[in-house]
């Protein structure tokens, strides 16, 4: 499972990228592989209030639908609409043109609560 050290883990398989008050935010590699081949993805609206682990985005597959979470409270200020006409990004490319959207965030003391990428690898089932 490929899970980059330069980015910060949540406990629902969220990624994040934080860059000064602005986090980009995906789901990992173990999520999508969980989910298997992406058909559907919907997004949050820019300039939506959210709140941290309030459900954001829907991401639908073949196998199942699962819910996204706003690791942290704030503004969504972009949203990456190449995935409403191709979801399967998700899928090749999660942590580059897989990022779902980003947010503006209004409490940065939210990401004490994140894994780094050594303690999210561990929450992670064992693969054979």
């Amino acid at each position: 499972m490929n899970v980059p050290d330069d980015l910060l883990y949540t406990k629902t398989h969220e990624w994040v990228r934080l860059a000064g008050d602005v986090a980009t935010v995906g789901v990992t590699d173990f999520a999508q592989d969980q989910l298997s081949d992406v058909t559907f993805i919907e997004l949050p609206a820019v300039g939506d209030q959210v709140s941290a682990e309030e459900e954001v985005a829907v991401v639908e597959s073949v196998k199942a639908a699962s819910d996204v979470y706003a690791p942290m409270t704030g503004t969504i200020c972009q949203v990456n609409h190449r995935l409403e006409t191709t979801p399967d990004i998700l899928n090749h490319d999660p942590y580059g043109e897989g990022w779902l959207f980003k947010i503006e965030i209004s409490d940065s003391s939210e990401v004490e609560g994140f894994f780094d990428a050594a303690a999210y690898s561990e929450t992670l089932p064992e693969v054979d």
